[in-house]
């Protein structure tokens, strides 16, 4: 009877993990750039259990979360400043803990001139950060990530750097480090992205399926309320068997 409350507890316990993981997604459904995160548990067998030496019991175990990195719609917005990237890439972000990668391009100029994130961040071209000069007008990205503009009264573009764009070969090697940015913990630094082109006055909305996280919440409410309803029933026998063995008498 014990084993039986113990499994339902650590099922309740990866449950529980897995509501957060399903609320975290719900939030950030209109997050630029967010990728929704998945649950992953495993069975762990017990070599024995209470009061039977010889079996196993199966217990389920948190195993870790993973993170979908499919691409997620492409709104147009008519800002010069938003890029999307088309295919599999990411921008390198110069951050405090160091550089970071996202797929959120709603980009703003801060007062230095430098191109930078929703978090203020600078975005990294291919010689460093993206400065902008006082006069710079129609600002232009090409395909290829080339950012120019018209400077001054000029009637020719000049270029201000490229962006940035780097290809994960491993994806597993990925962290999250907050809601859209990601930390690469692999040995080797990764190369820049080819056969990926960019689209100016758009961006990368979240990834997160409304409808399926819903689903998802309400199988996991269910799964939860049924797993409490039979640890109440062998709560409820154990106590029974207490008042029993009470009224036997001495």
């Amino acid at each position: 009877m014990q084993n039986a409350i113990l499994v339902g507890l650590s099922r309740q316990l990866a449950l529980a993990r897995e509501m957060d993981v399903i609320a975290n997604n719900i939030a950030n459904m209109n997050t630029d750039g967010f990728k929704a995160d998945g649950a992953l548990f495993e069975e762990y067998l017990n070599s024995a259990a209470r009061g039977m030496p010889d079996a196993r019991v199966s217990f389920v175990r948190d195993r870790a979360t993973w993170i979908d990195l499919s691409t997620g719609p492409i709104e147009r917005t008519g800002n010069a400043l938003d890029v999307a990237i088309n295919g599999d890439g990411f921008f390198a972000v110069q951050t405090p803990r160091g550089v970071r990668y996202t797929r959120n391009g709603s980009f703003h100029i801060n007062a230095a001139g430098q191109l930078v994130t929703a978090a203020g961040d600078p975005v990294l071209g291919d010689g460093g950060p993206i400065t902008f000069q006082p006069t710079d007008r129609q600002i232009s990205i090409s395909p290829d990530g080339t950012v120019s503009v018209r400077e001054g009264a000029s009637i020719t573009d000049s270029q201000r750097g490229r962006l940035r764009i780097v290809a994960i070969d491993n994806p597993a090697l990925l962290q999250k480090d907050g809601a859209t940015y990601f930390n690469y913990v692999g040995n080797a630094q990764p190369t820049d992205a080819r056969n990926v082109t960019v689209e100016q006055g758009a961006v990368e909305k979240s990834n997160v399926r409304a409808v399926v996280e819903m689903a998802r919440m309400v199988e996991v409410t269910r799964s939860y309320t049924q797993i409490a309803a039979m640890l109440q029933q062998q709560s409820d026998l154990s106590q029974s068997a207490v008042d029993k063995l009470a009224e036997v008498p001495t």
